[in-house]
């Protein structure tokens, strides 16, 4: 069976003639005695036409392999190039795209032959040469194929079980874009990369393996996924942003908002108070004032802050509105209960706490660390991501090169169309920049983005094109469909045209981290590594009594102090 895989082509695949070869796409005429469209071999049963299959052309040892992406009626094929159909109603065309190249050797010490795969193709079939269907066993030689650092993804469809495998560097040094509609599994699909990388810690040689991964997580989905994690949640505490931490920029759409109009006077006044309050502080804390600006991360007394604007509001008899705007807007964030995170107060007494709010967002040694946005009021929620994105972006900026090699970090984006929307403003408006800037500049620093989004059509495109790589789970919606279909590099027609019909926990997968575009399902978890993304199952749900007075009183209590517990 071996002597006859390597000496000639397996009849038994043999599939059909091609008609036609246009670039790096093959077009084929399916034998007349293939009714059922299937063929088996070794006990296995292939089907034949199956999108995302693949199909191969032989030149003696050498072999070119093509995607298939489409099957159709001959007659439909030759009305559509302007000819007379055929006299024959049930002749088919099956469509494919080259994609790489193999070639069986053997070794000089006796060893069993083997198959080596390289991406790309430089020998084109030829007319009438004869379309072969691949064995499962290449199949496995193929996806398998691995160089460098990798983690496992899941299995190939319809290859008999062979390993997806992503290249690490790849995937997050270069961008990943995981998309797929509400229900498709992408939340599931996310964490199984995470606890992929997580586990490569078991590897022999890799004992101190310590990933610095931060999500950026909108519904606390992420928490009962990894129990190990390091918690960021204003729930328990374990959060704080202070107000210090913000730039002008962020400290501005705090005081002013977002929807209003920011007048001219009011930034020069926030401006002019928030430089004064971090150069009294950078000289009680004995840092050189000279070379503060006011976006410098010094902390500041809100006390100090205040004292300054009403100071300079006494020196403007005539133009005292815009200093109690923001004087009035002050007092309602320090008084707002939710905002503790936020809006403590600094004092001298405590010190200078910037390195231990940067190490608390990174996570230390209990990665992931995961930051719940769902307890951040909405109106602020947008600068709290902001600072959170930007710290990472500018602590990659400040460090030297050998700090950066050696401290590398992932940020997952959940949600990612609340934050770099293709239109309109973002809901998170405070954190586009940071995210934009990450998306275009951070693989040269050493930060990796996982831009997560059910909405693809909704996401800024120029943010979406910086990805490298993507791995999109059934979508419904047609124009975020096409959408893919523009920014995919590898736009295998047919692969995309399968996006409305994967299965849950079915993704295609295509980019630099992909070996070659596949279509591939998701490696299974546990129900103890899942996010809390679970629908709600109604036929359960309406089989319970309705709830008691007491129970609705106590969700009253957390509703009306806005805690959660």
């Amino acid at each position: 069976m071996e002597g006859l895989r390597l000496g000639e082509p397996i009849e038994n695949l043999a599939i059909g003639k091609i008609i036609e070869v246009d670039g790096s796409r093959i077009i084929a005429e399916l034998d007349a005695d293939l009714t059922e469209l299937s063929r088996v071999y070794g006990g296995e049963v292939y089907p034949v036409g199956q999108f995302g299959s693949v199909v191969q052309v032989h030149f003696g040892r050498r072999l070119i392999y093509a995607f298939v992406g489409r099957l159709r009626m001959k007659a439909d094929f030759e009305v559509e190039r302007g000819m007379l159909p055929s006299t024959s109603g049930d002749e088919r065309i099956i469509e494919a795209d080259l994609f790489g190249e193999g070639e069986w050797k053997y070794s000089h010490d006796g060893h069993s032959p083997t198959l080596e795969f390289e991406r790309g193709v430089a020998t084109f079939p030829l007319p009438q040469q004869t379309l072969y269907l691949t064995p499962k066993s290449d199949l496995k030689i193929i996806y398998g194929h691995s160089d460098g650092t990798s983690i496992r993804l899941g299995e190939h469809v319809g290859s008999g079980g062979a390993p997806c495998y992503a290249h690490l560097n790849e995937l997050i040094g270069k961008h990943t874009a995981i998309l797929g509609s509400t229900g498709a599994g992408k939340s599931a699909a996310v964490a199984a990369m995470l606890h992929s990388i997580l586990d490569m810690g078991k590897d022999p040689g890799r004992q101190s393996w310590h990933p610095r991964i931060v999500i950026l997580d909108p519904h606390n989905e992420y928490s009962s996924a990894f129990p190990s994690h390091t918690p960021l949640s204003t729930e328990d505490g374990s959060l704080s942003l202070p107000y210090w931490l913000l730039d002008f920029h962020e400290t501005l759409t705090l005081l002013i908002g977002k929807t209003e109009f920011v007048a001219t006077s009011q930034a020069n006044i926030v401006k002019a108070a928030l430089f004064s309050a971090r150069q009294k502080s950078a000289h009680d804390l004995k840092l050189d004032v000279n070379a503060i600006t006011v976006d410098s991360p010094v902390p500041y007394s809100l006390e100090t802050f205040r004292s300054i604007v009403e100071s300079n509001r006494a020196c403007h008899r005539g133009k005292k509105d815009p200093y109690d705007s923001i004087l009035q807007k002050l007092e309602v964030l320090r008084d707002d209960g939710r905002l503790k995170f936020l809006m403590t107060e600094w004092e001298n007494e405590v010190g200078d706490e910037f390195a231990v709010i940067i190490r608390q967002i990174l996570g230390g040694n209990a990665p992931p660390s995961i930051v719940d946005l769902s307890g951040i009021p909405n109106e602020v929620a947008g600068v709290a991501s902001a600072v959170i994105a930007r710290t990472l972006f500018n602590l990659k900026v400040w460090q030297t090169e050998e700090e950066r090699i050696a401290d590398p970090v992932l940020l997952v984006c959940e949600e990612a169309h609340r934050y770099v929307p293709n239109s309109g403003e973002a809901q998170y408006g405070g954190a586009q920049e940071s995210i934009r800037r990450i998306a275009k500049e951070g693989r040269k620093y050493g930060v990796g983005l996982f831009l997560v989004s059910q909405r693809p059509s909704e996401v800024e495109a120029t943010v979406l094109s910086q990805c490298n790589s993507w791995i999109v789970l059934r979508i419904a919606n047609e124009s975020d469909r096409g959408h893919v279909r523009g920014i995919l590099p590898d736009s295998l027609e047919g692969l995309t045209k399968m996006l409305s019909g994967l299965r849950r926990q079915e993704a295609i997968f295509v980019g630099q981290a992909a070996t070659l575009p596949s279509r591939i399902m998701i490696r299974e978890l546990s129900s103890e590594e899942l996010p809390s993304s679970r629908d709600v199952d109604f036929d359960i749900g309406w089989q319970n009594d309705a709830m008691t007075d007491e129970q609705l009183a106590k969700v009253a209590e957390r509703w009306r102090y806005q805690r959660k517990s």
